[in-house]
């Protein structure tokens, strides 16, 4: 079993930026997929960006196109994600995930292990 632990989170103004990091262990990172997960309150678990574990196929939803950026660091065993110009609508509960079954149409990957979660806050 893969055991996450996300870091990074915080408050921020609109138009602030900020870099959250998932450190992975108990597993070959080199080997699994990884992606960003978000919650709000009263809604649905969102999908944010995923990676595959050649840190060449990258996806990203609509809703942070632009702005947000997955990486990752397979000698730190560490994925990042990046975020620019954030907005109040980004405010939610961040997660990450890590998979060993990635699937390319559509693409995805299978989530099999998740993180703690890290608050992000952004304000007006």
């Amino acid at each position: 079993q893969v055991q996450l632990v996300e870091s990074g989170g915080g408050m921020v103004q609109a138009g602030g930026s900020l870099r959250l990091s998932c450190a992975a262990s108990g597993r070959t990172f080199s080997s699994v997929a990884m992606g960003w997960f978000r919650q709000a309150p009263g809604k649905e678990c969102e999908f944010v960006a995923a990676i595959k574990w050649d840190g060449r196929s990258i996806y990203y939803a609509d809703s942070v196109k632009g702005r947000f950026t997955i990486s990752r660091d397979n000698a730190k065993s560490t994925v990042y994600l990046q975020m620019n110009s954030l907005k109040p609508e980004d405010t939610a509960g961040y997660y990450c995930a890590s998979g060993s079954k990635w699937y390319a149409a559509p693409p995805h990957f299978e989530s099999d292990n998740w993180g703690q979660g890290t608050q992000v806050t952004v304000s007006s």
